[in-house]
C-alpha cells in the first residue's frame, strides 16, 4: 500500500469539486461560496488535525493527551448542537451529559471486546466516530425541536388544554423528530456492504488485514455507532423537550428560531 498523494494529488482531486461549483453556477444553484468554504476550511482543519494527531500519537507521548482530546470532541459536540438550536433552554448541558455518556459507553465497549487496543491511535479516531454520528443526528433532532415547537403549539396546547400531560401531549412531535434524525443513520447500516464500504473497513483490508476479519471489525463499530446515535439524539431530544414546560404542564414561550 502506498498510502502517499502528495499536494500534486490533491490539487487534482480539488479539481472534481470546482468542477462540481462550476455545475453549480451553470445551474445557478448558489452553491460556488459553500463549496469553496467548505475546500478551504476542511483544508485548514485537517492540516491542523494532521499535526495535532502526529504530537498526540508519537512514540512515548501519555494516553492522557489523547483522553483530553475525547473531551474536546464531546464539548465542542456540544457547543455545536448548541449554537444550532440555541432557543432550547439548557440544551448545552444536556447534549454534554448525553454526548459523553455515549462516548464513555461507547469507547467501553469497542475496547472491552477488543476490537482495537488501547492506543493513542486508535483512541481519538475510535471516539471521533462515535461522537460525529452523534453530534449529527443530535444536531438534526434539536433543529428540528426547535422549529417544531412554534409551529405546532396550538396542537399541544390544545392537548394539554384536554388534560394531558407534557410527555403524551408532545409525543406525536417527538415521533416524527426522532423518526427524521435517526433514520439517515439505520440506512446507512442497511446500505454497509451493498451501496458504500465503510472506511474502516477499507482501511483495514487495504492495510493487509483479512477482508472476514475487517467485515467483523467494521460490523461491531456500526453497531455500536447506531446504538449510540439512537440512544443519545433519545436522551438529548426528551430532556430537552422536558424543558420547555413547567411543573404542572404549561408550555412556555421559545422564541422562533431563524433557518
Amino acid at each position: 500500500m502506498n498510502g502517499h498523494v502528495g499536494w500534486g494529488g490533491l490539487a487534482i482531486a480539488v479539481v472534481v469539486v470546482l468542477v462540481a461549483a462550476g455545475l453549480s453556477r451553470a445551474w445557478r444553484l448558489g452553491l460556488e461560496r459553500d463549496l469553496v468554504v467548505a475546500i478551504v476550511r476542511s483544508l485548514a482543519q485537517m492540516l491542523l488535525v494532521a499535526v495535532a494527531l502526529g504530537l498526540v500519537v508519537a512514540d512515548g507521548v501519555s494516553i492522557w493527551w489523547s483522553w483530553l482530546w475525547v473531551v474536546a470532541m464531546v464539548g465542542f459536540a456540544s457547543i455545536t448542537m448548541r449554537r444550532r438550536a440555541p432557543a432550547l433552554p439548557g440544551l448545552l448541558r444536556i447534549a454534554l451529559i448525553a454526548t459523553g455518556t455515549t462516548a464513555a459507553v461507547g469507547i467501553a465497549i469497542t475496547f472491552g471486546i477488543g476490537i482495537f487496543p488501547v492506543q493513542p491511535r486508535t483512541l481519538v479516531p475510535v471516539a471521533g466516530m462515535l461522537v460525529g454520528n452523534s453530534m449529527s443526528a443530535g444536531v438534526v433532532a434539536c433543529r428540528r425541536l426547535s422549529h417544531a415547537i412554534g409551529e405546532r403549539r396550538d396542537e399541544i396546547e390544545a392537548r394539554l388544554a384536554l388534560g394531558q400531560p407534557w410527555p403524551h401531549a408532545a409525543r406525536p412531535m417527538l415521533r416524527e423528530i426522532l423518526r427524521t434524525a435517526i433514520s439517515p443513520q439505520i440506512e446507512s447500516t442497511k446500505a454497509l456492504g451493498i451501496v458504500f464500504l465503510p472506511g474502516a473497513m477499507t482501511g483495514l483490508i487495504l492495510a493487509g488485514v483479512d477482508p472476514l476479519d475487517a467485515v467483523l471489525v467494521q460490523l461491531a463499530l456500526m453497531y455500536v455507532i447506531l446504538g449510540g446515535v439512537v440512544t443519545m439524539t433519545t436522551v438529548t431530544t426528551v430532556a430537552a423537550a422536558r424543558r420547555l414546560f413547567t411543573r404542572d404542564h404549561r408550555l412556555l414561550p421559545v422564541p422562533r428560531q431563524a433557518d
